[in-house]
């Protein structure tokens, strides 16, 4: 049987509002997070990850208060990150209602946070958030950066996600700064480079602007591949993955632009197999 594939909505927090940029700037307000997290729980959201984008950089801890109230109106699995730098911060999370947390700039400071983390709760709860962007002048390189997209830590990418894997990290939530808000589509060769790189989930995120970008990210079809076409005249250029675990989606769903049950139906009607 295949593994469904997931829909989560993500609730970018800052100063316990919804907020959603573009490229990890230009922050404009989207609404109540418990408000959104009661719509989505309703559409039918598979998860619902809680990140408090402010938190990492301004030096504070995790909007814990905001935390109860989005928990208090969901029945699906709760990922929270942002200002989570120990396995004590880890549990106040837990306790406040997550089910997993998702770490960044922490882990990237100090690695072995994650081994400590998958000790205390199981590599099932740790997600390692990766905010990635393109290497200027080259194809194929990215760099992991901290603090909320603001700082370049000169870190391979992909590398950076088979360490972090194999310290016990269960999942990889994959943010491209360069897609981020823009709605041109996720970071295929992102998404692409990582999945084969790793041996656990992988979450894209960033760019989601229509639904087939969602359904495709998901089911693998990845089109207008140049290597694929060379390797492989008759594919006309598209090229062949598992695709995604899950997809993040942020603007289209707080902006009313589209819902879970249309982005489901997408998928679905491309092949991806989905939970309804």
């Amino acid at each position: 049987m295949r593994q469904a594939k997931r829909i989560i909505p993500c609730l970018d927090v800052d100063d316990g509002r919804v907020v959603k940029g573009i490229k990890f700037k230009g922050i404009r307000d989207a609404g109540d997070p418990a408000a959104l997290a009661r719509r989505y729980n309703e559409e039918g959201a598979d998860e619902l990850t809680f990140l408090d984008i402010g938190a990492s950089y301004k030096s504070r801890a995790t909007l814990l208060d905001v935390v109860r109230r989005v928990a208090k109106e969901v029945f699906i699995p709760l990922c929270v990150g942002g200002g989570i730098r120990s396995v004590d911060d880890m549990r106040d999370a837990m306790n406040a209602g997550a089910d997993k947390v998702s770490v960044c700039t922490s882990a990237l400071r100090r690695p072995e946070l994650l081994a400590e983390m998958a000790r205390a709760y199981g590599s099932q709860c740790v997600v390692l958030s990766i905010d990635a962007k393109r290497v200027d002048g080259t194809e194929q390189r990215w760099h992991a950066y901290s603090h909320g997209g603001r700082t370049d830590t000169g870190l391979d990418a992909i590398q950076w996600a088979k360490d972090a894997a194999a310290l016990g990290a269960g999942e990889i939530l994959l943010n491209s700064i360069d897609a981020d808000g823009t709605g041109a589509g996720y970071d295929l060769e992102l998404t692409r480079a990582i999945l084969r790189a790793v041996p656990v989930p992988v979450i894209a995120s960033g760019g989601a602007g229509t639904l087939d970008q969602i359904a495709n990210v998901l089911s693998g079809v990845w089109g207008n591949a140049k290597s694929a076409a060379e390797a492989n005249p008759e594919s006309g250029g598209a090229e062949y993955f598992d695709g995604a675990d899950a997809a993040l989606v942020a603007s289209l769903l707080h902006f009313e632009k589209t819902t879970i049950p249309e982005i489901k139906r997408c998928a679905e009607a491309k092949g991806v197999c989905v939970r309804w």
